[in-house]
């Protein structure tokens, strides 16, 4: 005997009330309950649709970043939203055909598929690049730009940046940049991780009441848990703003594992002009123009251990976060966190300092893609340590 969807109530087959759906029937005990569960479904067929629109994902990928790893908490989801998953053996199993609609992925709860969940909040999202020729930063060189409006309009007393080390070059040096001059100088990437907290707390100390902050998502998260904590830093932050500037990163490396690497191929850093990391590629731009691209598996023995554990691709802590992701090359992606953020990032723009039009969605769609990326690695590392 068939038992009602809605009500699990056992009724005969020779009900008037049935639905046919997914290549199966199903009988109900009364008009209410068929109405609710045809309302039910239409709304499935309806995400379904929706996301079908954006990304195919099929029932393997919920398998390879969910269920084999482990993370699994059997709650149903995946099996309530599709007739072909079902419960067995204490884990999801497909048992029909999968069309890739996505359904089952974006309804697990161990799955980070909202704008939010993947790059933090955000007010608005930008394209933008420097409006001062002199400036030959990374990407847009639009940090660069917002550091001199706000130091020229005395909106800050200095920016705490990282610049290379006069003895060992590309070697990332923390300063307190107070002049135009330091903040030129400070412009482009160092894949290194730089210890800026100390100067930060050097500026403080100094007595500077307003200071611009830039580094990655670790590094912001440790200002910010300084800014709310009690334990001996509340007299320092009371005394000083601190306008964080979040750079989106993947991966750091270490200053002699990238010496190393370049070495091998007869690169000395002293005739290295630029490094960028680009679509899971290392570049290197020589002081001759001569360009040279790597794989960035040759890095990988040298990469930060720290960043295995990382999940936050966008230093969603910042006031503003920046990165080469989305944007067209030249470019800078811009995401404004806060509203002091918001409001000095667009009158650096009224002013003239920076070029910016909205960020379209197909370009935000990749930044989210590398976010989900960077979010799910610790379920693969999970996965890799159970092998």
């Amino acid at each position: 005997m068939p038992l009602d969807p809605i009500c699990k109530k056992i009724i005969s087959e020779n009900t008037e009330y049935f639905s046919y759906y997914g290549g199966k029937s199903y009988y109900f005990c009364s008009p209410e309950c068929k109405q609710k569960f045809d309302a039910l479904e239409k709304s499935v067929i309806r995400l379904k649709r929706n996301l079908s629109e954006k990304e195919r994902i099929s029932f393997g990928k919920l398998k390879k970043d969910i269920i084999k790893p482990g993370i699994c908490t059997l709650c149903g989801a995946c099996a309530a939203s599709c007739e072909y998953i079902t419960i067995e053996d204490g884990a999801p199993k497909l048992v029909g055909p999968c069309k890739a609609c996505g359904v089952c992925y974006y309804q697990c709860p161990r799955t980070i598929t909202t704008e939010e969940g993947l790059i933090g909040s955000f007010r608005f999202s930008y394209a933008a690049r420097s409006a001062i020729p002199e400036i030959k930063g990374q990407d847009g060189g639009v940090v660069t730009s917002l550091l001199l409006y706000a130091l020229d309009e005395g909106l800050i007393d200095a920016a705490v940046v990282t610049t290379h080390s006069k003895e060992e070059t590309w070697k990332p040096v923390p300063i307190v940049a107070k002049t135009r001059e330091e903040i030129l100088e400070s412009s482009g990437s160092i894949y290194s991780h730089s210890m800026t907290l100390e100067a930060l707390m050097s500026a403080i100390k100094q007595g500077m009441n307003s200071i611009a902050f830039v580094g990655t998502s670790c590094n912001i998260d440790a200002v910010t848990k300084m800014q709310k904590s009690s334990y001996g830093f509340l007299h320092l932050f009371m005394r000083a703003k601190v306008l964080k500037l979040g750079l989106f990163c993947m991966d750091t490396f270490s200053y002699e594992g990238i010496k190393s690497v370049l070495e091998s191929y007869g690169i000395t850093l002293e005739n290295v002009d630029a490094m960028k990391i680009r679509k899971g590629k290392f570049e290197v731009t020589l002081k001759d123009g001569k360009q040279q691209i790597f794989e960035l598996s040759e890095f990988d023995e040298y990469r930060s251990s720290s960043c295995r554990f990382c999940t936050d691709l966008t230093a969603e802590n910042s006031d503003i976060s920046f990165g080469g992701v989305g944007s067209p090359r030249g470019w800078t992606t811009v995401l404004a966190r806060s509203a002091l953020g918001y409001e000095i990032f667009n009158e650096a723009v009224d002013s003239g300092y920076i070029e910016a039009r909205d960020l379209a969605d197909n370009e935000l769609e990749k930044v989210l893609n590398l976010a989900k990326m960077k979010k799910v690695q610790m379920y693969d590392l999970n996965r890799r340590q159970k092998k």
